[in-house]
């Protein structure tokens, strides 16, 4: 009897469905909610994403908001539902996302911001383009172009961490320069038929104005589209994203003459790289600045002719 018990509990410690510490660890599950797919940006982001989380064997579960707070919201509570081992959120409004990144907060489940950050909410590590830095070279651009002397316009989007950034390294850059003025910061909302009718109205209310800083490329290429109604050929804009579109603006000769360049891919990627050291339960900082750049057509045209378009 004894020996017949200690064959079964041999073959009972062979057999799969016994051996508890023999099954291969679930994959990790992330949940990530994007801003939208609609621009570029976004699904270069998510391309990064996916491949690094593909080099892990993590599950990622990827939706887009579009723009919408609510629905935001929700894809952070079916995240939480879900049990999900992480989240990335690209936050839609940068303090009204809070309510979801609590009742994540609550269920015990890490929460990274990336591109955006919160304001509210705890947050393990934001991971985003040095946007005050961008914002600095896009001022510093316009300075060159207008010989230290003009009026300027901003079109904003001031609900969102990311643009509040970019727009205070763009005016500490004038700021340098007592010769420009900042005569008009008005919400585009980041979308381009918005910022074209901004546009608009900005280039009614300032007809000597020389140029404008488009906080995205939807901003820029909205405000390029007021430019040409109101046939004004002395204006000079600057953009932020450098997506093909505004590219091919700016090889075209427009009155888009650069544009500041973000990595998007490499935000993904990062954010996933951040991610995994957070599992194995190394130390991650509160937040990780992603390298900017700053192109115009003579770095675009070289990068064609070498073949080293930067996307």
């Amino acid at each position: 009897m004894r020996f017949l018990t200690f064959a079964v509990i041999i073959v009972c410690f062979l057999l799969p469905s016994c051996a508890r510490h023999d099954k291969p660890q679930a994959t990790k599950v992330i949940g990530v909610t994007l801003l939208t797919r609609g621009h570029m940006f976004y699904r270069d982001l998510e391309e990064g994403i996916r491949t690094e989380a593909a080099q892990y064997e993590y599950e990622v579960i990827i939706t887009a908001a579009e723009f919408d707070l609510g629905k935001q919201i929700s894809q952070i509570e079916d995240f939480v539902a879900q049990g999900v081992d992480a989240i990335v959120v690209c936050p839609v409004d940068s303090r009204g996302v809070g309510t979801g990144i609590k009742r994540a907060n609550e269920a015990r489940i890490p929460v990274f911001t990336a591109d955006i950050a919160a304001q509210e909410g705890e947050i393990m590590c934001h991971i985003a383009s040095d946007n005050v830095a961008g914002g600095r070279l896009a001022g510093e651009y316009l300075a060159k172009v207008l010989r230290q002397k003009g009026s300027v316009a901003i079109i904003n989007q001031p609900a969102l961490t990311s643009t509040l950034d970019r727009v205070q390294g763009f005016r500490e850059s004038l700021a340098r320069y007592p010769g420009i003025k900042i005569v008009a910061d008005v919400n585009g909302f980041g979308v381009r038929d918005r910022a074209l009718q901004v546009s608009a109205d900005v280039l009614q209310a300032n007809p000597q104005l020389d140029a404008i800083f488009g906080i995205n490329d939807d901003s820029a290429l909205g405000a390029l589209d007021a430019v040409r109604q109101f046939k004004r050929t002395n204006i000079v804009i600057v953009g932020y994203d450098a997506t093909p579109p505004a590219q091919e603006a700016i090889l075209r000769g427009t009155a888009l003459k650069a544009d500041v360049i973000q990595y998007p891919s490499k935000i993904g990627s990062t954010t996933i790289q951040t991610i995994r050291k957070f599992f194995l339960g190394e130390s991650i900082p509160s937040s990780i600045p992603v390298e900017v750049g700053l192109v115009d057509s003579t770095i675009l045209h070289n990068a064609l002719t070498t073949g080293a378009v930067n996307r």
